[in-house]
């Protein structure tokens, strides 16, 4: 990058919100109110983490934390999730409050500040409680009070959290994962107010869910083609993460998280989906990119030699790498192999995050990570990093807040 060129406000496609307390008192119905999530503030208990899965107790001696109660379901909120404003020590698998938080975890208002003094014009958020795809309701035994939930979350989601916010919050919704008819009425219904982004999971079969190979998630993608929404899928959306051992400590999950990215990844280019619907947009949040050079590399020499073989001749009609080219996107906030290999990655499929609030989240020095990655780099490419690939990917009109220099107005 030109060391005189100013860096462009950045976009970014993955962070996370924390729900606010009355999110389900204001937008569920009333009907389903003492059935649906309640706000809890209660001690908690030493936090275990086996096998890759966190477990979990309350305990009225320890500390105060602020909790989600859903049937079954006790959700605590942790530091590692609303890290930021605590120093790297800091950030453990305590338990946390909201008045603990920096106030831009769940404010929207203060959540735009935190974005203006970190170079960032637009942010894409994630969900907290229903996990990265919804994966709480869909677990939830009362299937009528989770679409409920599903569409509360998403009513507060657009109207609440973005509603006031000039485009600059992206909305992301959810869908009922457990029903692929009522998903779509879910896409159609989002998308005629806007919305262009949804979360799904990376490996459904790890839920329990059919695979992309059997064509049951065929009438979601159409849906998703014809409106034009992005399909966003976050590490950790299969309730998974890769751990090599039992008893692997959590750095080795931090340091894999990478896998079920690129194993999606895979799955799709192999499925035919992307054939299929041609016009269909996938996100890889928080996957970063410096595998995907050999992971390319890897299915076409597959597609060239083991085609017949390999059950995809009749269904993957031209290399693999084709479909990502066309139709993939890769997100990152800190792979400098990866802005090594831009050219391979794709100058046109890569995106750029934050990862506000979590452990990762390079709040509040991201212009400084920023320019440190995108040295050297020509500035038309650079823009397309920090902010052209996701204005173009979530069909943003973004440009509209900055003036002629690229501050916001």
């Amino acid at each position: 990058m030109d060391n005189s060129a100013e860096l462009p406000m950045v976009v970014s496609v993955d962070d996370h919100v924390i729900e606010p307390a009355h999110l389900f008192d204001t937008w569920l119905p009333a009907k389903y109110r003492d059935r649906g999530p309640q706000p809890l503030r209660a001690g908690i208990g030493q936090l275990e983490y086996v096998g890759g899965k966190y477990r979990i107790s309350m305990d009225p001696d320890g500390p105060p934390t602020d909790w989600w109660i859903y049937e079954d379901l006790q959700f605590p909120y942790k530091r590692n999730i609303a890290a930021v404003g605590f120093s790297r020590d800091e950030m453990t698998l305590d338990g946390i409050t909201r008045d603990e938080m920096r106030r831009g975890c769940w404010d929207p208002k203060a959540r735009l500040l935190d974005m203006e003094s970190n170079h960032v014009e637009a942010s894409l958020c994630f969900p907290t409680f229903p996990r990265f795809c919804g994966q709480t309701f869909a677990e939830a035994k009362d299937k009528e009070v989770a679409l409920a939930c599903v569409r509360a979350y998403n009513d507060w989601m657009v109207e609440e959290w973005c509603g006031d916010s000039g485009g600059r919050l992206i909305p992301l919704c959810l869908i009922p994962l457990w029903d692929v008819e009522l998903a779509v009425a879910e896409i159609r219904r989002n998308a005629a107010r806007g919305v262009r982004a949804v979360t799904f999971s990376e490996i459904p079969t790890y839920l329990g869910l059919p695979s992309i190979h059997s064509g049951y998630w065929d009438p979601f993608f159409a849906a998703c083609e014809e409106t034009g929404t992005v399909v966003n899928m976050h590490i950790g959306s299969s309730s998974q993460m890769p751990a090599a051992s039992p008893d692997a400590p959590p750095a080795v999950q931090a340091t894999l998280s990478f896998n079920n990215a690129m194993a999606s990844m895979t799955d799709f280019l192999f499925s035919g989906v992307l054939v299929k619907f041609p016009r269909l947009k996938l996100a890889y949040s928080e996957g970063q990119m410096g595998w995907i050079p050999y992971a390319l590399e890897r299915a076409d020499d597959v597609w060239r030699e083991h085609r017949a073989w390999g059950g995809v001749r009749d269904v993957i009609p031209e290399p693999p790498s084709t479909y990502y080219y066309r139709q993939i996107f890769a997100c990152f906030f800190r792979d400098r192999h990866g802005v090594a290999s831009l050219d391979t990655v794709g100058v046109d499929n890569v995106t750029f995050e934050t990862d506000y609030p979590h452990v990762d989240s390079t709040w509040p020095e991201t212009k400084a990570v920023a320019e440190e990655h995108m040295a050297g780099l020509a500035p038309e490419v650079v823009y397309k990093v920090l902010r052209g690939n996701a204005i173009r990917m979530l069909q943003l009109d973004l440009d509209k807040h900055l003036d002629a220099n690229g501050n916001l107005r």
